[in-house]
């Protein structure tokens, strides 16, 4: 059973890009269907952390927005947080479920129960997790790893009960 969903920020939850207006702020652009399945996972009494290497105080808004409780900023080294995390929730990594992109999550996704990599990630991530999703990172490909995990644990009718 997979109990904690891992999301990487940026590749994942956005495109990639990170964007500057003229004062200098920082902006990114993430995917309303991808919020709509985490705060429905979190609904149905299961967990989300995000885990990313980078700082942001939009990052921090966006985890409040959708109820993620489990925000890590400026993390290098994601699987000894996720190892921790993990400790302190009281569950194992093989009821881990993580989407990541790049490099400096490779090492954590091969830990977890279940990998999960955008269309547009990194070859050496694409080749290495255990599901290629059909979407790119800020497109919505957060959203069809959770809808995924949520046919693979039977939990479709929990999910959807609200909506249907």
């Amino acid at each position: 059973m997979i109990r904690l969903i891992v999301l990487d920020v940026d590749g994942c939850l956005t495109d990639g890009r990170i964007v500057y207006d003229s004062e200098g702020r920082e902006l990114k652009a993430f995917n309303v269907k991808d919020g709509f399945a985490i705060v429905n996972w979190l609904r149905i009494g299961r967990e989300a952390a995000i885990i990313t290497g980078r700082r942001s105080a939009i990052v921090e808004r966006r985890a409040k927005e959708l109820g993620i409780t489990h925000l890590y900023q400026g993390e290098r080294e994601k699987l000894d947080r996720l190892e921790r995390l993990c400790e302190s929730l009281g569950i194992g990594l093989d009821e881990v479920a993580m989407i990541g992109d790049d490099l400096n999550d490779y090492r954590a996704l091969r830990r977890c129960a279940v990998s999960f990599a955008p269309a547009d990630a990194h070859h050496r991530i694409l080749e290495s997790v255990d599901v290629v999703l059909s979407q790119k990172g800020g497109e919505g490909a957060v959203r069809e790893m959770v809808e995924m995990l949520v046919r693979q644990e039977g939990l479709e009718e929990e999910y959807l009960a609200p909506w249907i």
